[in-house]
């Protein structure tokens, strides 16, 4: 009996160790997995938090190579002007830039004669947007806020009582912003008014909600499968866009990674064009400036705000010149691969008062082409 007792008690024993090694490795196997996913939220949490922009200016921030106004919340603006001198212009017109692009990327600069803008007398002044250039960031940047930045510049710079703007592509998508938010104080204080608006290529929010359905969706299934997820992810997790836009797993936004696929012969001709025409110095800031500040304050906060839940759209908006003191003009490349034509042409339907032209064969960039320049100024300033 002692034996078969002392069998049981080593059986016991030896059922009680393998018991507890089982739970120790058990408890540690929770630890590790415990230790691993905090890691991985860690790195997760890293990986959506973009850095912080490069600071501008003295004492210790990049070098300011540009003139810049300072606006009432304490932010500035960096700006260029070309033309004919301020005080003798017949028309002054801001312009603003694409995106990932700067001041120094300015069709007007590239395809406007001297001669025309001479004898037009235009004065025009390009700006850097929020968190480009050397324009300071603006966390609280919204669809509106942009519109009373260019309202604010125009006083600054002393513009008198008219001037126009006008925008390429994301940049022309500011432009319906102008047209929404700036007419109210032009009709307030009456000072500062828009005289006209040319929006170029402008980009499409396929989210806009007077947008029919069958159109967002037949233009958004033509767009690359790339750029079909990084607009998904401005629009419904912008959290995000930073991490999509900025990991190797797979493609981000085509922009952004320069596909060729998005453009048109056209467009390639004319980005030949560019390159044979810009002198080292232009062709060097054209390339570094557009990110000098860091990629989200710039690309991916835009891409947020232009593909992101707008308060409005195109089509809700009244002509703000229906008293006949300006127009507003909107202008396509029928191949363009970028924007969708066909939602281009709904919204030019849907606005009457939109003079809309569409050039046949045309792509994205056609506003640089030789004489585009000089014909889009004189539709907008003959016709005023």
């Amino acid at each position: 009996m002692d034996i078969l007792r002392s069998k049981k008690s080593l059986s016991d024993a030896s059922h009680t160790t393998r018991k507890y090694k089982t739970d120790c490795s058990s408890g540690v196997l929770k630890i590790l997995l415990i230790i691993l996913f905090a890691e991985f939220c860690a790195w997760a949490f890293k990986a959506t938090v973009p850095p912080p922009p490069k600071k501008l200016g003295p004492p210790d921030g990049l070098p300011l190579t540009s003139p810049r106004i300072q606006l009432s919340d304490g932010r500035h603006l960096s700006y260029n002007e070309y033309g004919v001198s301020k005080d003798v212009a017949k028309s002054k017109i801001i312009y603003v830039h694409c995106f990932d692009c700067s001041k120094y990327s300015d069709p007007f600069a590239f395809s406007a004669s001297p001669a025309v803008v001479e004898q037009l007398g235009v004065y025009i002044v390009a700006l850097d947007r929020p968190g480009y250039g050397e324009s300071d960031p603006d966390p609280k940047r919204t669809v509106k806020s942009l519109a009373l930045d260019i309202e604010e510049l125009a006083d600054k710079l002393n513009l008198g009582q008219k001037f126009y703007v006008a925008g390429f592509s994301m940049g022309g998508q500011v432009i319906w912003s102008c047209l929404k938010y700036i007419p109210h104080r032009r009709v307030i204080l009456n000072i500062c008014m828009l005289a006209g608006a040319v929006l170029i290529s402008p980009a499409v929010n396929y989210w806009w909600h007077n947008l029919p359905t069958n159109l967002t969706n037949e233009a958004y299934s033509r767009q690359l499968q790339q750029d079909q997820w990084s607009l998904r992810v401005a629009h419904y997790l912008p959290w995000l866009t930073y991490w999509w836009n900025t990991q190797s797993w797979f493609p981000g936004f085509s922009v952004i990674t320069q596909n060729p696929a998005v453009f048109s012969p056209a467009d390639i001709e004319v980005a030949a064009k560019l390159t044979a025409i810009a002198n080292p110095n232009q062709a060097e800031l054209m390339r570094t400036q557009p990110r000098l500040q860091g990629e989200f304050e710039s690309i991916h906060h835009d891409m947020n705000i232009g593909w992101g839940k707008w308060e409005f759209d195109p089509m809700d908006l009244q002509n703000p010149f229906q008293n006949g003191n300006g127009s507003v003009h909107l202008w396509m490349g029928d191949d363009d691969r970028i924007v969708p034509v066909t939602l281009q042409r709904y919204i030019a339907q849907q606005l009457g008062w939109i003079k809309y032209h569409e050039i046949v064969g045309a792509g994205h960039t056609f506003s640089f082409a030789d004489e585009m320049g000089d014909n889009i100024l004189k539709e907008l300033l003959d016709t005023n």
